[in-house]
């Protein structure tokens, strides 16, 4: 754990510090886009910083490959190869877009090419676990297929999202910190070694996200851009394929009867993996809701609007923070709620503090004029506006 920790660390100080310099850079630059209809800023905020977020990753793996712990995953494994070289790509890609803007299909095909990229090195998926069948291998057209769709799917569900400020690198960062408690103990705790990748993955992921996240907080001083998001969207999927996709269904007998058994016992601790669109199911969900309002409106998937959800609870009353927090609140519920239910199905109480949860967060949503005062002994301790006058 305590290289983990040293990984978390020097991902999210390197991101911190390069974000500062990238934001004159990009400022220098004339990455500075003129606010759109749609944009909720009021003044032209630089873009870019998906280059601090792609300097924290090598960093971090350069780090990671020194530690006697993790040094293994890049001696037996390729996917941090395949990782490196698919996020390469997307964020040249991103890069081009903030600044000069690339068309909806190029950026589209831009995205298979580093999804199919990634899985030519291996980072593909090789078997699902199917309720009442057991472990369903796959053909070479088949993985590939369904490994390019979800990592397409899952960059354009975080570039989706990404319309406050914080609001895609928090909700990022607490799928990643969701992914890394499931792989670290499917790891450590069941001694699945498959699973090393993945929770390598999701620590840098989340020291990534916390390493821009104070210079992207209400007000921001610098955008992720597509560069950033498209990034940390890749890196989410890639951890999720890396786990789930590729676990070798023989580990399982370790703890079950047969192949079969295992499968059924552990889909409910699997799931969350092989659909990672149930732990970013904010993002999934804006997503869906976006390509059918567009559709329906004779408009293209990718055109720009302001029917995302962040905008109508922003239309509804609620503050530019207060919708960053509520829908922070709903990404850690369903996050952490799946991976709480997959360790302890059995138990009534993980559904019952799953539902009160819930019922707190619709009422949340349901007071948007509310604002809550903090106690007498808090008061220096929070900003101005939660203080008792």
């Amino acid at each position: 754990m305590r290289e983990y920790l040293l990984a978390l660390c020097v991902t999210a100080a390197v991101t911190f510090l390069l974000t500062g310099p990238v934001r004159k850079f990009a400022i220098a630059a004339g990455a500075m886009p003129e606010i759109r209809a749609r944009d909720v800023h009021r003044e032209p905020t630089p873009r870019l910083g998906g280059i601090a977020l792609f300097g924290g990753l090598c960093a971090g793996f350069l780090v990671a490959s020194h530690l006697p712990g993790l040094r293994r995953v890049f001696e037996d494994y390729n996917e941090p190869r395949a990782l490196l070289t698919g996020a390469a790509l997307i964020w040249l890609l991103g890069v081009l877009d903030d600044k000069w803007g690339v068309d909806a299909l190029a950026k589209l095909g831009g995205q298979m090419i580093a999804a199919g990229v990634m899985v030519f090195q291996g980072l593909t998926i090789l078997w699902i676990p199917v309720p009442g069948l057991g472990t369903v291998s796959l053909n070479r057209p088949l993985g590939t297929l369904l490994t390019v769709a979800l990592i397409v799917i899952t960059i354009n569900a975080v570039n989706f999202v990404d319309g406050l400020d914080g609001l895609a690198s928090g909700m990022v960062c607490i799928a990643a910190a969701a992914f890394f408690l499931y792989a670290y103990r499917m790891w450590f705790g069941y001694g699945i070694q498959e699973a090393a990748p993945a929770t390598l993955f999701s620590v840098v992921l989340m020291g990534m996200c916390l390493g821009f996240l104070p210079h992207n907080m209400h007000p921001a001083r610098i955008f992720m851009g597509d560069s950033g998001s498209m990034l940390i969207g890749l890196v989410l999927a890639a951890g999720a394929i890396s786990l789930t996709g590729q676990l070798d269904p023989d580990a399982l007998k370790l703890f079950a009867g047969s192949e079969r058994a295992a499968t059924r016992g552990m889909v409910p601790v699997y799931i969350p993996l092989l659909l990672p669109l149930t732990v970013i199911a904010i993002p999934a969900a804006d997503l869906i809701l976006a390509i059918v309002r567009r559709t329906w409106n004779g408009q293209s998937p990718f055109a720009a609007d302001r029917g995302h959800l962040h905008h109508r609870l922003l239309e509804i009353g609620h503050s530019h923070s207060r919708t960053v927090l509520i829908l922070y609140f709903w990404s850690a519920l369903f996050a952490f709620g799946t991976v709480a239910y997959s360790v302890r199905n059995a138990s009534i109480w993980i559904v019952l503090v799953i539902v009160l949860l819930s019922a707190v967060g619709l009422v949340l949503l349901l007071l948007p004029r509310f604002t809550p005062r903090a106690p007498v002994w808090a008061q220096r301790l929070v900003p101005p506006r939660y203080r008792r006058r």
